[in-house]
């Protein structure tokens, strides 16, 4: 999948010496460029923070219909299908985004996890309502990033990495106000957020169940329970997800022959991962790449 500074480059076209940060990037964005990286956001190793600030957005997230209003604060996470179906001519929003690794490796923001998944395991949607002082206060949060990046501080890197620790101390206080009754165990939600972190991290080489939980120290049948009392969908659709993503990101940016990508997602020969992304996108994978 694309790692931000790749995801930057590639998608909205900016030049690698624009890019001040391969850990982070806040931009305020528009309906024409909500629809450009949606193309492929799907392909991005990365969170994303989108908060509303006028109209309205309609989207496709994992098979249901979601719309974006004034002052929701959506969370992206990878593994999650999404794919944007209209929006007002008025919608403007901004959107900061952290790669997934920096976000996983950056001790004062181990949280960041919890941020991505807990609106998902708690309200089964990746979005927050603000009220009007919380909204305010995010949006101009979020604007402060816009313009450090813009700056020419001495310690932009360090400073970059303590503002988005504090959008992730507030987002948590926030979600703790916002989210309401608990309507899953504490306990459950850890092993969920523990599950997702895994399946970054080895969905290449382990496409079976049992790796996951035997790494969980609980049983395959447990897992399946805990992803789908969370999210309603099941440990392989997540696999699928992210074999998927990565699959189509070697399609669109590589050159590499389709018996070398079978070979490094782990399928046993270019026939099984051609009837895999067939069946998965509704298109082989050369005509894919020849229509991308």
């Amino acid at each position: 999948m694309y790692k931000l500074k790749d995801f930057l480059t590639a998608v909205l076209g900016m030049l690698p010496d624009d890019v001040v940060s391969n850990e982070l990037y806040c931009s305020e964005s528009n309906t024409r460029l909500t629809f450009l990286t949606n193309q492929m956001q799907e392909t991005l190793a990365g969170y994303s923070y989108t908060l509303v600030h006028d109209g309205w957005l309609e989207l496709l997230y994992n098979g249901k219909m979601l719309t974006l209003q004034q002052g929701d604060l959506m969370i992206y996470s990878p593994g999650v299908q999404i794919r944007i179906i209209n929006g007002s001519k008025n919608y403007h929003s901004v959107c900061l985004m952290i790669d997934e690794q920096a976000a996983l490796e950056i001790p004062a923001v181990r949280n960041v996890v919890h941020t991505a998944y807990q609106p998902i395991a708690e309200l089964g949607r990746p979005i927050i309502h603000l009220d009007d002082r919380q909204a305010a206060h995010f949006w101009q949060h979020m604007l402060e990033i816009i313009s450090y990046q813009h700056s020419s501080h001495r310690y932009l890197h360090e400073a970059l990495r303590t503002l988005f620790t504090q959008f992730v101390l507030d987002l948590m206080d926030a979600m703790a106000r916002n989210i309401g009754p608990v309507r899953v165990s504490e306990r459950t939600t850890e092993q969920f957020i523990s599950f997702m972190r895994l399946l970054n991290t080895h969905f290449i080489e382990h496409h079976d169940i049992g790796f996951y939980a035997e790494r969980l120290h609980i049983t395959s049948i447990h897992l399946s329970r805990i992803v789908r009392q969370v999210t309603g969908r099941t440990v392989v659709d997540y696999i699928n997800q992210m074999l998927l993503m990565e699959a189509s990101w070697l399609l669109q940016a590589t050159a590499l022959p389709l018996a070398d990508i079978a070979e490094r997602l782990h399928f046993s020969d270019q026939s099984s991962f051609g009837r895999f992304f067939t069946r998965m996108k509704g298109v082989n994978p050369k005509r894919y790449r020849m229509e991308r």
